[in-house]
């Protein structure tokens, strides 16, 4: 079985990233399977291999990774002459999921303002929490994409 492949302290290591997953409000889960493709080799999985891994059913890795695939984390591949599909990490997937991030506080910032419009002529104590919270997602908007300027710098100046 796959599952014997791995040290305790990598099984471990995969079970820290489920409950990561879960503390976060997610299922512990498609956190595990994170954490088995953050680690495994090779770096892409079939259904059945991240089932024994994770001595989970099938069914539970089908759900999670279907999961992982719309958040933008896995993607699903295979190869010619073999029926199975594979899992592995999207290529760039921390500054995708960094990307997402932005568009996401760009969506909340809108429904902030619309609780701003709604308010508008309300005592300010009660916009308050609302104003509050607006600086604030209206400030990430703008620090935000700072950060992947940095990390683009940083990614071009390791392959030098």
């Amino acid at each position: 079985m796959a599952e014997d492949r791995y040290s305790p302290e990598e099984q471990q290591y995969i079970e820290e990233i489920g409950l990561y997953f879960e503390k976060l409000g997610l299922p512990r889960m498609p956190g595990r399977i994170l954490g088995r493709l953050l680690i495994c080799d090779p770096p892409h999985q079939s259904l059945q291999e991240l089932a024994d891994a994770l001595q989970a059913s099938k069914g539970s890795i089908s759900t999670s990774t279907r999961m992982l695939i719309q958040a933008g984390f896995v993607e699903r591949m295979s190869f010619p002459k073999d029926r199975n599909d594979y899992y592995q990490l999207k290529s760039n997937i921390w500054s995708h999921h960094f990307k997402r991030q932005m568009e996401s506080i760009v969506d909340f910032k809108i429904l902030i303002q619309k609780g701003m419009t709604m308010l508008e002529h309300e005592p300010l104590a009660k916009q308050n929490r609302l104003k509050e919270m607006l600086e604030f997602y209206e400030w990430l908007e703008e620090t935000m994409p700072s950060f992947m300027t940095l990390w683009e710098q940083h990614k071009n100046k390791k392959k030098n």
